[in-house]
């Protein structure tokens, strides 16, 4: 199928490099033309993994193609995916003015019977208002369609091509079949709904998981006061297959472009047809709090920290990617430098990113250089790097090492008396649990 693919950023590329991988000849459209001859050129624009050779297969089987031109996006294409964003306005809703303006140029530019689907993340009841929107600016035939998006950052293509479902939102049976047909290739189990149904779906799967987060999060806090250990705890509550393990991992919470946007637009789109949606309100609330207990137990155990040589390992806000988006890293930094500590921070991909916060750090190009020196290290990101990190190191180089691990990821830690160790749900050193 001719397919052409409006915004390039995450999503946008992720899916336009992923459908030109299955045989389908697409177009990915965006109004930046640095980013487009990029592209052109084979180079990504995002840090995920196996991009750049997948990027590099579908270009040279010419599968693919980037352009700022609408007329050459949008000639002759059967199907047309909106990816572009939606981000957050001060009142926690999502900003649409990306996907009313992609709507108004689709309308200019489109050919007849187009089928236009919105991937992008939106309030129920978006696609009605953007076909609206559209027909009022063309006398051309054309059916709109949802298909949200599930893809994991540090596994994005893994998701696409083995996700665990397909959600179409359609209105018309031809549409139903020509969107199943794109995506059979994949052998993804699919789900058919009504519009709103799928708008609604994608909502409440991230609110879900960040409840989860937070969940395991406040047991975690009572763990600690209680005297019982949370990686016990979660293995415990996982084994029950009607809950699972997934999103049981305690920490400083959630972060990244979807859950802090979404679960927040949620409650908005509650609040506007007059449901007050406590439980995520809640859900909200207590991750903004845990993002700050690894600094209340610096305090505690410092006192203050006004001159204290602070080193900060992990600023994505998961492994596996480049984004700093609602990062921990960001919240916690932010505290530290207003606590008076003086910071250097190490991550091995997201450093650049985090550089144009303008933070006045230290930022170093290895995990050595960063924590020499410290008198206290902050783990935000369990990179296998950082994780795997030997303990013993740390008291080499450190100054009475103690190490406050926000994602509970040093699992080893070799019965070393010479680093204090605290992470989150416990109140000892001990963590190991076994499964018999």
């Amino acid at each position: 199928m001719n397919v052409t693919v409006v915004g390039v950023g995450y999503v946008g590329l992720i899916t336009g490099v992923c459908l030109a991988k299955l045989g389908n000849h697409v177009v990915c459209y965006d109004i930046d033309d640095r980013k487009v001859e990029k592209l052109n050129n084979g180079e990504v624009t995002i840090h995920e993994n196996g991009l750049k050779n997948l990027l590099s297969s579908v270009l040279e089987e010419e599968f693919i193609q980037f352009t700022s031109n609408a007329l050459i996006a949008y000639d002759n294409a059967d199907i047309i995916i909106i990816a572009v964003g939606t981000p957050e306005n001060s009142d926690g809703s999502a900003n649409l003015t990306y996907i009313e303006q992609a709507a108004d140029e689709i309308a200019l530019n489109m050919k007849e019977e187009t089928v236009v689907v919105i991937k992008s993340t939106v309030p129920v009841g978006t696609n009605a208002k953007i076909k609206s929107r559209i027909k009022n600016k063309t006398n051309k035939q054309f059916y709109l369609a949802s298909n949200p998006e599930f893809l994991r950052e540090g596994s994005a293509i893994h998701d696409f091509f083995q996700g665990d479902r397909i959600v179409l939102g359609t209105e018309e049976e031809h549409v139903k079949i020509k969107l199943d047909n794109l995506y059979s290739p994949l052998n993804i189990p699919i789900l058919h709904t009504d519009i709103r149904s799928a708008e609604m779906i994608k909502y409440a799967s991230n609110a879900f998981l960040a409840t989860k987060i937070s969940f395991i999060n406040e047991i975690a806090n009572i763990c600690e006061k209680v005297g019982a250990n949370i990686n016990s705890v979660s293995k415990g509550v996982g084994l029950d297959r009607r809950i699972g393990s997934h999103f049981l991992q305690a920490g400083i919470g959630y972060g990244g472009s979807c859950f802090p946007k979404d679960t927040k637009s949620l409650v908005q789109i509650a609040g506007d047809v007059n449901h007050r949606f406590h439980l995520l309100e809640a859900v909200i609330n207590v991750n903004a709090k845990q993002q700050k207990v690894l600094l209340h137990k610096a305090k505690v155990k410092f006192g203050n920290l006004i001159g204290k040589q602070v080193a900060v390992l992990g600023l994505a806000f998961k492994p596996n990617t480049d984004d700093i988006r609602e990062a921990a890293s960001i919240v916690m930094v932010e505290e530290l430098i207003k606590e008076g500590a003086i910071v250097k921070v190490y991550d091995p991909i997201a450093i650049d990113n985090f550089k144009q916060i303008g933070f006045h750090v230290q930022y170093c190009k290895s995990i050595e250089l960063c924590i020499s020196g410290a008198d206290m290290v902050f783990i935000l990101t369990e990179w296998d790097e950082i994780a795997s990190y030997p303990i013993e190191e740390y008291a080499k180089y450190m100054n009475n090492p103690v190490i406050f691990d926000g994602r509970n990821c040093i699992l080893d830690l070799n019965n070393n008396d010479s680093v204090e160790y605290i992470g989150i749900g416990y109140s000892h050193i001990e963590k190991e649990c076994t499964i018999y």
